[in-house]
């Protein structure tokens, strides 16, 4: 993801020209997005304040949707997943501490369901189809994985994956994993809500943007400014 983004600091140009042909992100397929099909299975009874930690490549774009999301009291980014003692952005990026990045989202279950937070993150969140990469991000850490702080989360979760790939609802199977949180380590603090302070960046612009949009485009009734 940095090397990337390094590389579009020294192109502005390019920054340019994406501006010029709609630099809000929006783009005609954006606009036209849909939503992948809503859980069949019934969704757990939840009541008081949950939390769901979900990984899908690098944490800005996931933390910024899930920002936007009516219902969800927090998103925090951050690293789960692994077997070290503690996590920080120059060790989990090394790929060898085991720690996806990921972002614990709290939310409200009389305003949101579990089935809607999960049906969100497949549809605009991230790509469940790619393998231990998102985009441009490419290493363990970029993966596809849910945390479930639940047995009955984690249950649902994995039921919803096998209604998705019966459903053909993405051209290749899902290869997102699902299991029980251990520990969920927030990131530094200049993670935290970049997309919403770094608005120009170019990283944030060309692949996360869109994801807000689409999130507008595709679940109105739960979209928030």
């Amino acid at each position: 993801m940095r090397l990337y983004y390094s590389l579009m600091l020294i192109i502005p140009v390019l920054l340019g020209v994406f501006m010029a042909l709609g630099g809000s992100g929006r783009s005609d397929a954006v606009a036209q997005m849909s939503a992948v099909p809503a859980p069949v299975l019934a969704t757990p009874v939840e009541t008081g304040v949950q939390k769901i930690v979900l990984a899908g490549g690098c944490f800005w774009g996931v933390e910024a949707v899930f920002e936007h999301t009516r219902g969800v009291i927090s998103a925090v980014s951050g690293f789960a997943g692994g077997a070290a003692k503690d996590a920080s952005y120059k060790r989990i990026t090394t790929g060898q501490t085991g720690h996806a990045e990921a972002v614990e989202v709290t939310y409200d279950p009389s305003m949101i369901t579990l089935g809607q937070i999960l049906q969100i993150y497949f549809t605009v969140a991230h790509d469940p189809t790619q393998l231990n990469r998102q985009g441009p991000d490419v290493g363990t850490h970029y993966r596809s994985e849910i945390f479930a702080t639940t047995t009955e989360q984690a249950s649902f979760a994995r039921g919803y994956v096998a209604e998705l790939d019966a459903s053909d609802a993405f051209a290749a199977p899902i290869v997102t994993k699902v299991g029980l949180l251990e520990k969920f380590y927030p990131a530094e603090e200049y993670h935290q809500d970049f997309a919403a302070k770094n608005p120009g960046n170019p990283y944030i612009v060309i692949h996360d943007r869109p994801k807000v949009a689409a999130l507008k485009a595709a679940f109105a009734e739960l979209y928030e400014d």
